[in-house]
């Protein structure tokens, strides 16, 4: 197959790249660097089936005739990490906006009409203070507001809206996935993504910084799982114009989570909490709970997920220390 990845320097899309160069697919991948590694897809750089180009998708003068190329895109490119998303508020809306719609025009244009995969996000359904399970047709509590995490949100509600109209209108082949807390091989926590944070500290025996005050629910998915849910969403027709759950439900605590990821490492380190204010100024709002319904999920794909969280940190925490010996 021809697979393009937007954003495929990054976490998620690395990952992507690894395994569909590991089945033998040729590869393209943009991406601007500006979260995304060169180390994450070092390894492929020089390989003939891979093609990378370093690009702002806005500016992307071959993004036509990549998608008229490719049998499969997976749309990761955005602005993310909640730091970014606080700090950087209209590239959050212009770049995810606008990406999306780019890319969408240049998939209507398409003479082979690939199979998109939309990457959203549990984010989109805002502070649900029950702790209930998020079912795909719930109601979305989204409020914007000052220094909020809620543009991200919005633009993400946006790309669904735009996906979900060129299905409508236009009968493209499109799933949209809403990711839920995932964590694995390449992800950094420069930009605010709790495991691997924690995991940087405790392996330097650093304090856990742990951001209020501690109770925030989650659940936590391995990305080897989520490649492997992804791989069978994307084969399943019925997908077409599905918006989709990707995650798990086994929640753990934050304090819990520190805890477990400083026992692990056999780490010295300290868990410390800062307040929120502290963290990312006032004005901040938390979610407490964020536990995904998988009915939808289960009935596509019947997929049970392979790793643990504590498998997960175990190959996490084995990794990192073999970067600093």
């Amino acid at each position: 197959m021809h697979i393009l990845i937007t954003g495929g320097a990054g976490f998620i899309g690395s990952n992507l790249v690894a395994y569909h160069m590991e089945c033998g697919d040729k590869v393209h991948v943009v991406d601007d660097l500006s979260t995304g590694r060169i180390e994450n897809i070092a390894s492929f750089i020089n390989h003939p089936d891979f093609t990378f180009e370093q690009a702002d998708l806005l500016l992307w003068d071959a993004l036509d005739n990549v998608v008229n190329w490719a049998d499969r895109i997976y749309h990761m490119a955005a602005v993310v990490g909640l730091f970014r998303v606080l700090q950087e508020p209209v590239s959050v809306l212009r770049t995810n906006i606008m990406g999306t719609q780019k890319l969408l025009s240049a998939l209507h244009k398409s003479h082979w009409k690939p199979k998109l995969i939309i990457a959203s996000t549990s984010e989109v359904y805002g502070n649900h203070h029950e702790n209930i399970a998020l079912h795909e047709e719930i109601e979305l509590l989204v409020t914007p507001g000052h220094n909020s995490r809620w543009n991200y949100a919005i633009s993400k509600l946006a790309d669904e809206a735009f996906a979900l109209s060129y299905v409508h209108e236009y009968g493209a082949d499109i799933t949209i996935v809403r990711f839920f807390n995932v964590i694995g091989l390449n992800q950094s926590g420069k930009y605010g993504m709790v495991v691997p944070r924690f995991i940087a500290q405790a392996t330097a025996n650093e304090p856990i910084t742990i951001y209020g005050d501690g109770s925030q629910v989650r659940s936590f998915m391995d990305v080897r799982d989520c490649i492997g849910m992804l791989q069978i969403l994307a084969k399943n027709k019925q997908t077409k114009g599905e918006i989709v759950n990707v995650g798990t439900d086994h929640e753990r605590n934050i304090t819990d989570l520190a805890t477990m990821i400083k026992a692990r490492a056999q780490s010295s380190s300290e868990i410390v909490y800062v307040s929120y204010n502290d963290a990312y100024g006032a004005g901040f709002e938390d979610y407490f709970h964020r536990k995904p319904d998988l009915t939808k999920l289960q009935r596509l794909t019947n997929y049970h997920p392979q790793w643990s969280l504590e498998d997960t940190v175990d190959f996490l925490i084995k990794n990192r220390q073999l970067k600093d010996a």
